[in-house]
């Protein structure tokens, strides 16, 4: 963890009365910025909050996806807390999302999504992470067109996940919808890391990003 850092919610201190997109703050609980180590190589990126980060006001919050990314991640060394554990003790790691406000009926507009672009554009130039983590099919294309030479609509997260794309500056290691993920797909996922990321020198790819 960062030495100057002393809170993981929000450590940016990033608006949590953002009122840009009308139709979500009618129907959210919570504005959800990032979560973890501002330090950390590795950054993961999910589409929207899910209902349980809606309730806590923390990526991947407490529903069974949360709890099985933070599995994940645990299993990986990055969180430290048991899995239940909402308010993670993590190291290495930084949690986020493409859009910082559910809608409890509805996948975020487009134009919500670029309403919230700033919020995750900030956070990774103050980061500067190493390993992006897409979390699910939307954060995936977002993603890749901003740090990949290939068109989003190429990229198929279940064919992607669980391997590893070279993008601008940063290497995308895409993972499953992990409501949906199966316990096989969650361990290809985990290998993969571990053997193929975790075991070399990941940092080769710092300094190369540009747009």
């Amino acid at each position: 963890m960062d030495a100057a850092q002393t809170d993981f919610k929000n450590p940016f201190g990033m608006d949590t009365d953002c009122a840009n997109c009308s139709a979500l703050c009618a129907e959210r609980s919570t504005v959800v910025h990032g979560y973890g180590d501002v330090g950390g190589e590795f950054l993961v990126v999910g589409g929207e909050p899910s209902a349980g980060a809606d309730a806590t006001g923390i990526p991947f919050g407490d529903d069974e996806g949360g709890r099985r990314v933070r599995s994940i991640f645990r299993e990986l060394g990055f969180v430290r807390s048991a899995p239940e554990t909402v308010e993670m003790d993590v190291q290495n790691a930084f949690f986020t999302a493409l859009t910082r406000c559910r809608h409890p009926d509805r996948p975020a507009t487009d134009e919500e999504v670029a309403s919230c672009e700033p919020y995750l554009d900030a956070e990774i130039r103050m980061i500067n992470p190493q390993i992006i983590v897409p979390v699910g099919q939307r954060a995936l294309e977002a993603l890749a067109f901003e740090y990949t030479t290939r068109s989003p609509d190429s990229f198929d997260v279940a064919a992607e996940h669980a391997t590893t794309i070279r993008g601008r500056g940063f290497e995308l290691v895409p993972i499953r919808d992990p409501e949906t993920m199966s316990d096989e797909a969650e361990r290809a996922f985990i290998d993969h890391v571990r053997e193929n990321v975790l075991a070399r020198d990941y940092r080769q790819t710092k300094g190369r990003r540009s747009r």
